[in-house]
């Protein structure tokens, strides 16, 4: 059996494979709001003193680490036959440590929580969270320092970016030079946690590593250039990078002692959520695109060579398999459907109706910035006249074109997410990528991603039928309907039309 653990925004879970007959063994989350109250967190953040932070506190998380595996155990969760564990990590956070980190982690007591052996380890207590908007002067100086933000992008993936873990660490090392002095090693969350369950201090996986602004996506290691332009002896900090696949070792004594597992059982490197959900959303392999319509939207496909947004609004990591992934978001996502839903007064029934008629030649999408829009960078516009078929139109439109820097031509797109059920959303995706669409009910993509590559780093079964058991989707393929595609290629020329107008407005 293999064990999947996630750590995100608002929780901490666990899934529990069974790869030899397909079948999931065990599940179980811990709210870090509801379960770890004394933290005083809002759905698992807290806002700093100053506009746009926001953390979260790394002993929060090692808690409910705790507090899971106690209730895997309590449960009956059969942990002795695990033979591997692997996690997902809220991408770009960052966890501050000392001195003592090594030391604690080799003599960790199984009498003792774990939370409170690792306090003094910690050289800053709260964490910036990929929510954090507070480093705009951070990310221009780290620009100037390269040259361009293109030159940050070509190098790193991304432009330099308020919420990756550079800027952060810079801001950091800017405002409190004694704290980080002490600190001697900075580590993402999914390498924090993967640390601790190893013993001793792990490297950060390709995957993750490349959401920072400090990884060279081509030669996969620490760019000299960012790291110190970063943040002063930063490069003697930062742990070592390596495979997704890599085994950071046997599982630590004190999990052995205290939660029953086996002394065999082996710690795969950890990686970020969205890399994890690559895997778990069975796209993994180039081809494949997933659209995640959420609050927000999200758009991420497997890559075989990196290459960068021009634009600089989409991010390239690493695939944890192999290769990279790109993943570009959109702000106005599920919001914007409830938006409109509440302006022209409709029931979700009523409004799921009306996405079922397809759009006319002539017909004018809108342009979908209900609020202040990320890709691409744009004011929130008028919306009187917007109706359902309208707002749809505009929305994935907007995502085809800022997709096409990807290079990707779809074999088919999995779409994920709540407003996933309205059979009329997902075809209109099929018609404005010439795709076909396919749906997948998952409500833990990154855990079983986690646990999918704790199997794929350890035993000898293969990725496909990993994916036959775990990632099939829920119904039959939705086929573009060729007559209404030929509307949209038409269509699309009046949106760039609308929305460069929008930009110079």
């Amino acid at each position: 059996m293999h064990l999947g653990l996630d750590c995100s925004t608002q929780s901490f879970s666990a899934i529990l494979i069974d790869a030899e007959n397909g079948s999931i063994a065990h599940e179980a989350s811990v709210n870090f709001e509801k379960d770890l109250p004394h933290y005083g967190t809002t759905a698992g953040f807290v806002r700093g003193p100053n506009q746009g932070e926001v953390f979260s506190n790394p002993l929060m998380w090692v808690e409910a680490l705790e507090l899971l595996l106690g209730k895997l155990a309590a449960n009956g969760a059969p942990l002795a036959q695990v033979s591997s564990i692997s996690g997902s990590g809220q991408q770009h956070a960052t966890v501050y440590l000392n001195e003592q980190f090594p030391l604690i982690l080799d003599t960790l007591q199984p009498e003792a929580p774990l939370h409170a052996q690792l306090g003094p380890s910690i050289s800053r207590l709260l964490s910036p969270i990929w929510m954090d908007g507070s480093t705009a002067n951070e990310c221009e100086e780290i620009a100037s320092a390269l040259g361009s933000h293109q030159e940050v992008c070509r190098r790193s993936g991304s432009v330099a970016i308020q919420r990756f873990s550079g800027p952060q660490i810079r801001k950091f090392a800017k405002q409190d030079p004694i704290a980080w002095g002490q600190t001697k090693q900075v580590h993402l969350a999914s390498s924090f946690l993967a640390s601790i369950l190893a013993g001793k201090p792990a490297a950060i996986d390709h995957g993750d590593g490349a959401g920072m602004n400090l990884m060279n996506l081509e030669q996969r290691g620490w760019d000299s250039d960012l790291v110190q332009a970063t943040a002063p002896d930063l490069l003697d900090k930062l742990p070592p990078l390596a495979s997704s696949s890599t085994v950071a070792g046997k599982l630590a004594p004190y999990f052995v002692k205290k939660y029953g597992f086996s002394e065999q059982c082996d710690v795969v490197l950890w990686s970020g959520d969205n890399p994890c959900s690559l895997v778990g959303m069975g796209a993994s392999s180039p081809g494949n695109l997933v659209i995640s319509l959420g609050t927000s939207y999200t758009l991420f496909a497997a890559m075989e060579s990196p290459h960068t947004d021009p634009q600089g609004f989409g991010h390239v990591f690493g695939n944890p398999l192999g290769g990279f992934m790109s993943l570009i978001c959109f702000q106005n996502g599920a919001l914007a459907c409830e938006a409109t839903k509440q302006n022209i007064k409709l029931s979700w029934t009523e409004f799921d109706a009306r996405t079922e008629h397809p759009p006319k030649a002539g017909d004018t999408p809108s342009l979908p910035f209900f609020q202040a829009e990320i890709t691409p960078l744009a004011k929130p516009s008028e919306q009187s006249n917007t109706t359902v078929r309208s707002l749809l139109d505009g929305q994935f439109l907007s995502m085809k074109k800022h997709a096409d820097w990807m290079r990707i031509k779809p074999k088919h797109i999995r779409v994920t997410g709540g407003i996933s059920r309205a059979k009329g959303i997902c075809q209109t995706i099929a018609n404005v990528f010439n795709s076909p669409v396919q749906t997948i009910e998952t409500h833990a993509s990154a855990g079983l991603g986690a646990a999918m590559r704790a199997c794929l780093a350890t035993t000898n079964i293969p990725l496909n039928i990993l994916e036959s058991s775990f990632c099939q989707p829920e119904s039959d393929s939705i086929l573009p309907q060729p007559e209404v595609s030929a509307i949209y290629q038409e269509m699309s020329a009046t949106f760039d039309t609308m929305l460069t107008n929008h930009l110079n407005s």
